[in-house]
């Protein structure tokens, strides 16, 4: 019998609230939600969004903005003036609270965005307390460096004083709106270990959920439910640009099955308030295949993220220092994204980690293009291929993994798929076959 000091220690020391077995997340840039960019406006939204199947709303950041060294007329939501206030463009306190409170009388989860890395120039707390802020080499308050923040000044993590405070200021916002958690901006610009003692304070409030801007293994282990998958959104963009053949994403699925713990949740993407504004929407970076892209980012190993306008095919690049409503519409992206939805919650295969079933790759004949695997349990299976190239092919399939009698999920008819399977796909065709 091996000792103790040859047992496996476990990295992950956190607990994902239960609420985020099966969640989806959808992210709401307040200011260009609605008409009004108000608060109690986006409530109003609130029923529409739990019948597209989200059930974690991110708010952009609520706070006032500063107004020295501003950028635009508006600001970035990212410069924060004061840590406690409410932006009033946006609402009131009582606004906010009135939208979680509605949120979660649909059963849905609320997290707010927090800028801890930063401030804007003008925060009370360069004055009241200077020896908080980082310095440049001539000793005066200097943004991030080496990027063009130019519109705000770093924070100084070595000070446990600017620590307490801001340990604080975190719990103030689930004690006074009842959030749910925080998505936390630039969050490897701030130490780990100050993540994880706010985290464990938080958890004396409540469970929450707390989500990275990162990417980093590190993260998970004390501080984080889920870190961002900026490799996998960059490898499906490359792809679906021609930079990349399809065994690219193979390189990333090995990776996330040997690398990350188990029981790290990541967020898959095609657009977000980044994405969208300084790069392109996610027509001008997935192109014939976004569809595609969407189906893999809730079908694979992975929580979906849905950007506000999504859903309504908006093929604009949302201003970010102005408001710049989304016009909103019907669109089949938005219908596609309700179906995959209702399966996400309806097969427990598909659940987020550490409760859903882990991918398995399928061979197939065609690897430089098609992608193709199984995620099953004792209850549930999925197989699902993807032909990323704008090119039809007809791909055969190895092994029995994906032997058995499914139902198409998107045609609704039962097949039964064995040895003999040839499956033709068109350009950037996916099938998603469930039992």
């Amino acid at each position: 019998m091996p000792s103790n000091k040859y047992q496996p220690i476990p990295f992950v020391r956190v607990s994902h609230p239960e609420w985020t077995a099966n969640a989806t997340i959808y992210q709401i840039n307040t200011r260009q939600f609605t008409q009004e960019g108000t608060f109690r406006a986006a409530e109003s939204e609130l029923t529409r969004l739990k019948d597209l199947g989200v059930d974690i709303l991110w708010i952009m950041p609520i706070h006032p903005i500063g107004e020295v060294n501003r950028k635009g007329r508006l600001g970035s939501p990212y410069a924060v003036k004061d840590y406690f206030g409410v932006n009033a463009e946006l609402g009131t306190l009582d606004d906010l609270r009135a939208f979680v409170t509605a949120a979660h009388e649909l059963g849905m989860h609320v997290i707010l965005d927090w800028v801890a890395n930063h401030t804007a120039w003008d925060n009370p707390l360069t004055t009241e307390h200077p020896e908080w802020y980082l310095r440049d080499w001539k000793g005066d308050f200097c943004p991030t460096p080496w990027w063009d923040w130019d519109d705000i000044i770093d924070l100084d993590y070595h000070d446990p004083a600017l620590r307490e405070y801001m340990t604080g200021a975190l719990s103030y916002w689930v004690r006074e709106a009842d959030i749910d958690g925080y998505r936390c901006d630039v969050a490897g610009f701030v130490p780990v270990d100050f993540w994880e003692t706010a985290r464990a304070e938080l958890e004396k409030i409540k469970p929450i959920f707390m989500l990275a801007e990162w990417e980093s293994k590190e993260l998970h282990a004390g501080a984080f439910d889920m870190t961002y998958s900026w490799h996998w959104n960059d490898t499906v963009h490359r792809i679906c640009g021609g930079l990349l053949d399809c065994s690219a994403l193979e390189v990333y699925y090995a990776w996330n099955s040997k690398f990350w713990p188990p029981e790290a949740q990541r967020m898959l993407f095609v657009s977000n308030h980044d994405k969208n504004a300084w790069e392109g929407t996610e027509f001008e970076q997935f192109g014939d295949g976004l569809q595609a892209a969407m189906v893999l980012s809730v079908i694979s190993e992975g929580m979906p993220l849905v950007y506000n306008g999504q859903e309504a095919g908006y093929d604009k690049r949302l201003s970010f220092f102005e408001r710049d409503p989304i016009e909103w519409r019907d669109h089949p992206n938005g219908e596609l994204y309700r179906r995959l939805f209702a399966l996400k919650h309806a097969n427990t295969a598909l659940r987020n980690a550490p409760w859903g079933a882990r991918m398995v790759r399928v061979p197939n004949s065609a690897k430089a293009t098609v992608l193709s695997f199984v995620r099953r349990n004792d209850t549930d299976k999925v197989f699902a291929v993807f032909n990323f190239s704008p090119d039809a092919v007809a791909t055969t399939f190895a092994d029995s993994l994906f032997h058995g009698t499914y139902r198409d999920y998107f045609s609704g008819d039962s097949v039964e798929l064995g040895e003999d399977l040839v499956l033709d796909l068109e350009p950037w065709d996916y099938r998603v076959f469930v039992q």
